[in-house]
């Protein structure tokens, strides 16, 4: 007590200046321990020398030679403070790309290559100060790998947009990927905003190496130098002396070429490692017109995303050479071809095991050629046994061509007895895979000819340098199969492919059909006969079972072909509309739908109808009521929304097509993944509904007819309907059956509460869908959107 008292007296004598010096020295103490923890005892725990990227200093090189003996095991321990670990369970195995453009040329080479690896992924226009796509979903992220076109929208994002993405990322384990690509205007040297990281651009690059040291690497193999210089002038180096960035390419820099020095190793690609902020990055200094970006974007997907978004190393190939016996003189195989094209076979056998070449061939061409080009014939019929055969028909005629099936088997056999000894299998259909990159790919055909084997070998020369680039710079495992275990095998990667895939083919009037993909109770009927009433648009011919619905793309009758599909629609030279159309209600959220009708009609025009969820859900249970379900009879429109997991299998089903269907902006965006926003066209249902004169004039502008009909003259309300219905002549109408536009109880206070909590997020989604898609939203989306705020 009594040394309380003396300080209590000793502060009662300081003056207030004495008080304020004393004040300011505390500060200064705080800062000086404050920065001595921070920077003092945060150095002494980061291994030097570690990953450090850096613009060297006048003879220094920037990092270790790749080349050189490894650093020892110790020098590889990175510090405690590491990035957050994935973990892929939370996140969907989606990929989103944000392009400059819809038409990037970068962009469309990002997208190709998830798309070769058959990786999902969401493309978006990158916002400079706009919104950021909805991230997560129910605490469950929507990606695994962000994937930035340019780096610098990245990096120049607005603070709210930017806090939010590293928030996510740190939060999901997710890594980013981002490209620099330097231009006129870009600064020679600068540091990258908000990074401890320089880049110096517009540089020209040489002698590319990789770095062995690298994570990431798993495809890339680091044991050669691709001497030379690397494409364009344009290049961006990255240097950085913080820990958390490894380099990944190496390559000197092109000033030097000609004093004859070695010059200095720069970073071209560096990686990361989220020492800095938490989150793995790997960053190119340029596009993907340099072969071995691929390479590294293939294995920095891998490595940012924990192997989920990888593939195997194994890697199947199989060389067909087509029409064998199918050339004119003097571009056929003679002996000296015949023997190079065994030799190469053996050759490629001791890097591919049991490698061999597929020869397809019509028996009617046998002897076709020269003296010394038969006697390449004979020779290679006599090493029948060594490679795998194909037939086409003996004289080359195409099978689908042929009318009866006694004469196709007739030209079949004729084959088979050019070949009596040599067991073979015929082949029908197309090839397993479209080659895109060989490298993403896990199996592989090509297709090549005679030409190419015969007298330049050029076919030859290619196999073998492919084989030794594969060794050279990657580290798969070549191997082949016959064609038919080798079909096996492709299904058995990839299972859900057993599902046929139509082609493309010659559209049915001008390239152009109309697919109605839109929801039961939404109108769909109504605008279907509206549509009808144009005399350049064709509707579909009714079907027995679903009467105006086809339903190909969606369900079991797809497996029926194209030819089941073309019968529901007259020949072109029987009609002189320009349009050909068909709706069925269940297109629109059919997860294979969108996929299949793309392949088929990728310059369709898609017209989907949308009515608030909550009405759409209502409407489909008491269409069930009136259809004597006995599960919609039994329970009330709230038990089935608001139904348990733990409730009967039949209740839940019901429930599934209630509420799914409304799902709307996650139907939509599967939409926009196969088909251009500007082929997709958005109705209003209550628009049509109230004004469809002006929803049809709409209509016709987004087909572009240039014969355009006044649906405000055809067109005429039934009061006694209760919809809109055609006007005859005499004023007579013609309307929808008695099924259509019932009348229902108005849905119960607490069901609506439920369903508008329930859309409430999906109805956002769909908004902001729709903005970037450059449509209106519908009356009532506007209407739950201000309810909800």
């Amino acid at each position: 007590m009594l040394m309380c008292g003396r300080l209590r007296r000793l502060f009662r004598q300081l003056t207030l200046q004495t008080s304020l010096l004393l004040l300011f020295i505390f500060c200064m103490v705080s800062v000086l321990i404050s920065a001595y923890f921070l920077y003092g005892v945060k150095r002494e725990l980061e291994p030097a020398g570690v990953g450090g990227v850096g613009v060297p200093e006048e003879g220094t090189a920037d990092w270790e030679d790749p080349r050189a003996t490894p650093s020892p095991p110790s020098a590889r321990v990175l510090p405690a403070r590491t990035a957050k670990p994935a973990d892929m369970s939370r996140t969907d195995p989606v990929v989103l790309v944000f392009v400059e453009s819809l038409y990037s040329q970068l962009g469309q080479d990002i997208v190709a290559i998830l798309e070769s690896g058959r990786f999902r992924y969401q493309t978006e226009i990158a916002p400079g100060k706009g919104d950021m796509p909805t991230l997560t979903d129910k605490n469950r992220g929507r990606f695994t790998l962000v994937i930035y076109e340019n780096i610098l929208k990245y990096v120049n994002l607005d603070a709210w947009n930017r806090e939010l993405l590293d928030k996510y990322c740190v939060e999901y384990g997710v890594g980013i990927i981002g490209f620099f690509k330097a231009n006129e205007n870009s600064l020679q040297s600068a540091q990258l905003k908000g990074f401890p990281l320089f880049l110096h651009s517009n540089l020209g690059l040489r002698d590319c190496s990789v770095n062995p040291k690298s994570p990431l690497l798993l495809i890339t193999k680091a044991r050669e130098v691709e001497h030379g210089p690397l494409p364009g002038d344009d290049w961006t180096v990255f240097q950085s002396n913080h820990t958390t960035y490894e380099p990944v390419l190496l390559a000197r820099g092109r000033s030097t070429e000609a004093s004859g020095a070695p010059g200095l190793l720069h970073a071209a690609v560096v990686q990361d490692l989220g020492l800095h902020d938490g989150i793995q990055r790997v960053l190119f200094g340029n596009n993907l017109n340099f072969w071995l970006h691929k390479l590294v974007l293939v294995d920095a997907v891998s490595f940012l995303t924990g192997k989920r978004l990888s593939l195997a190393l194994e890697r199947y190939i199989l060389v067909d050479i087509d029409d064998i016996f199918v050339g004119k003189e003097g571009t056929r195989m003679k002996v000296s071809d015949v023997k190079a094209l065994l030799e190469t076979q053996n050759e490629l056998r001791t890097h591919v095991p049991n490698f061999t070449f597929n020869l397809g061939f019509s028996g009617k061409f046998f002897h076709a050629g020269t003296d010394e080009e038969d006697l390449g014939d004979d020779l290679l019929l006599s090493y029948s046994k060594e490679f795998w055969w194909f037939p086409h028909m003996w004289s080359h005629m195409q099978p689908h061509l042929f009318h009866n099936q006694s004469v196709l088997a007739e030209q079949m056999l004729l084959n088979r007895n050019l070949f009596r000894s040599q067991p073979f299998i015929y082949l029908i259909g197309w090839a397993l895979n479209d080659l895109l990159h060989f490298i993403s790919n896990q199996i592989s055909i090509f297709m090549t000819h005679l030409s190419n084997y015969g007298n330049d070998r050029l076919g030859l020369y290619t196999f073998k340098n492919l084989v030794k680039f594969i060794q050279m710079w990657t580290n798969l495992k070549l191997q082949t199969l016959p064609p038919v275990q080798l079909a096996q095998r492709y299904f058995q990667i990839f299972p859900e492919e057993r599902d046929p895939i139509c082609l493309i083919f010659n559209c049915f009037v001008k390239n152009y059909i109309i697919d109605i993909c839109c929801l039961v109770c939404s109108g769909t009927t109504a605008l279907y006969l509206f549509l009808g009433m144009h005399p350049d648009l064709t509707s579909n011919y009714p079907s027995k079972e679903t009467f105006e619905e086809i339903q190909f793309f969606n369900g079991r009758n797809y497996h029926k072909g194209i030819d089941w599909y073309m019968e529901y629609f007259p020949l072109p030279s029987n009609t002189s509309s320009d349009f050909y159309f068909e709706k069925s209600a269940n297109y629109f959220d059919s997860e294979v739908a969108a996929r299949r009708a793309a392949a088929l009609l990728p310059k369709a025009k898609i017209i989907t109808i949308l009515i608030n969820p909550a009405d759409r859900a209502y409407s489909w249970y008491q269409h069930q009521r009136a259809h004597d379900d006995p599960v919609a009879q039994k329970y009330t429109f709230h038990d089935v929304i608001t139904a348990g997991r733990d409730m009967p299998i039949k209740l839940r089903v019901l429930q599934s097509r209630s509420l799914v269907p409304g799902l709307y902006a996650t139907h939509l965006q599967r939409w926009l993944t196969h088909y251009h926003p500007s082929q997709i066209l958005v109705l209003d249902g209550q628009m049509l509904r109230t004004e469809p004169a002006l929803v049809m004039d709409k209509i016709q502008k987004f087909l572009g007819l240039t014969n355009t009909l006044n649906y405000h003259k055809i067109l005429a309300f039934d009061p006694k309907k209760g919809f809109w219905c055609q006007l005859l002549d005499g004023g007579k109408t013609k309307c929808l059956g008695k099924s259509k536009g019932r009348r229902y109880p108005d849905m119960d206070v607490d069901s609506r509460i439920f369903l508008r909590e329930y859309y409430h997020e999906h109805n956002i989604e769909l908004s902001k869908l729709l903005y970037k898609m450059g449509q209106p939203l519908p009356s009532w989306l506007r209407e739950e959107l201000l309810h909800s705020r």
